[in-house]
């Protein structure tokens, strides 16, 4: 299946509204197929992920930012799969440390990056920093930032130069070989809903709930408000925003490896030059001769 992809991606400097936007769009895509579109998004990573290792120029940073239940776990699981896990990493952030408290914001994201010829998925990431805070201010108060000693001190100024501050440190990053795609899951309230239930209803499923999904849930507004704000500022040339529709988690999971194989064709990958065939013929000959 091949996504109009302009449908997805926002452009620079556009305006946001998630409204605008279909949580349940599938393209006409139904589930019986998906997972032939899937295994082929598979198939088509698995063969450029060697190439981009012997390529050797290159990184890939994939971002996944959703609302709690929007299915980025199994998006990771499904579109990974067929990935050698020797070249590709997961990194899952929660809350700060105490140790990560006593650096700047984007600290333990930068010591996560993937080296060249590797790819590393944040499930979640530095954009917290502009989402959970901005949402929750006093959650500020921990990092003793000295321009901030009430949660009223982050106004907009504050979150502009967070927003510059990351598109610096996601242009210094590809200025040096890293190729940034970022996703953001769109889902519904709806189907939030469902999904959060569905991991009380279900004990094989209790595990997944979080009491810290229901104050997220009851902040809806504000946390969609601040995904706008975030993909507005932030979706840029170098490191652009996908939105992805979320209520059909195998459209979604389809959706993302398209858009992944999309940016790997782009970079034109080649193996490395072999040795001359003299020597190759001078390697067989001794060889053959043991």
């Amino acid at each position: 299946m091949l996504l109009d992809f302009d449908k997805f991606l926002i452009k620079p400097n556009s305006k946001v509204n998630l409204k605008d936007y279909d949580t349940a769009y599938t393209a006409g895509l139904k589930k019986k197929d998906s997972l032939i579109e899937l295994q082929s998004n598979t198939e088509e990573l698995r063969a450029f992920q060697e190439r981009f290792w012997a390529d050797n120029r290159y990184s890939m940073l994939i971002v996944l930012q959703a609302p709690d239940a929007a299915g980025k776990d199994g998006a990771i699981r499904h579109v990974m799969s067929g990935l050698n896990p020797q070249g590709c990493r997961v990194y899952s952030y929660k809350a700060p440390t105490s140790v990560e408290l006593k650096h700047d914001y984007l600290w333990r994201h930068y010591r996560d990056l993937p080296e060249r010829g590797m790819i590393a998925v944040f499930n979640r990431s530095h954009y917290e920093n502009v989402l959970a805070t901005k949402v929750n201010p006093q959650f500020l108060l921990p990092e003793r930032l000295p321009c901030i000693d009430s949660p009223e001190k982050a106004n907009q100024a504050f979150w502009d130069r967070r927003y510059e501050q990351i598109n610096n440190f996601e242009k210094h990053l590809y200025g040096n070989g890293c190729r940034i795609i970022k996703f953001f899951l769109n889902l519904s309230k709806d189907e939030q809903k469902k999904r959060l239930l569905s991991r009380l209803d279900e004990k094989e499923k209790n595990w997944k709930f979080s009491p810290s999904d229901l104050p997220a849930r009851a902040q809806w507004d504000e946390y969609q408000k601040a995904y706008e704000e975030m993909m507005e500022k932030t979706s840029t040339d170098y490191a652009p925003w996908y939105v992805i529709p979320a209520d059909k988690k195998y459209f979604a999971r389809v959706a993302i490896g398209e858009v992944i194989v999309k940016h790997f064709k782009e970079l034109e990958l080649r193996y490395p030059q072999p040795a001359s065939q003299e020597v190759l013929d001078k390697a067989r000959e001794t060889l053959m001769s043991e």
